[in-house]
């Protein structure tokens, strides 16, 4: 390779560590928020407290809300990045609503993205 080709591949493979840095901290603080929704939703539902302490707790299907967005925008980044097909961009989608599974697909990207990057090669 050329310098500038080897410049280029190393530029789009920092580009991609960053994006995956970016997947990994929202996927964590989806994965957190969805689970505290679990809990606001058992406590709203389930235990049915006064008006007092929904008020408290109205806020959280809000901000799981707009953290999923957040989210979504990471994915679809590392995505393009990446290069995976739309199955595997599903799956990610799909993994910041299941509670969790964010945390267990995250694991799993972040493996598989580690190893292209050190192997090298251009994701």
């Amino acid at each position: 390779m050329t310098d500038g080709t080897t410049a280029a591949a190393s530029t789009k493979n920092e580009k991609t560590a960053a994006s995956l840095r970016r997947y990994r901290v929202m996927a964590y603080i989806t994965g957190v928020f969805l689970l505290i929704l679990v809990v606001e939703m058992f406590v709203k539902y389930v235990v049915q407290p006064g008006p007092e302490v929904l008020r408290w707790i109205e806020w959280i299907p809000y901000a799981h809300g707009w953290i999923y967005v957040l989210y979504l925008v990471t994915v679809v980044d590392l995505w393009g990045k990446v290069r995976w097909g739309f199955g595997r961009l599903a799956a990610l989608v799909f993994a910041g609503v299941v509670p969790v599974l964010s945390f267990v697909v995250e694991s799993k990207v972040h493996r598989e993205v580690s190893e292209r990057l050190a192997d090298g090669g251009s994701i």
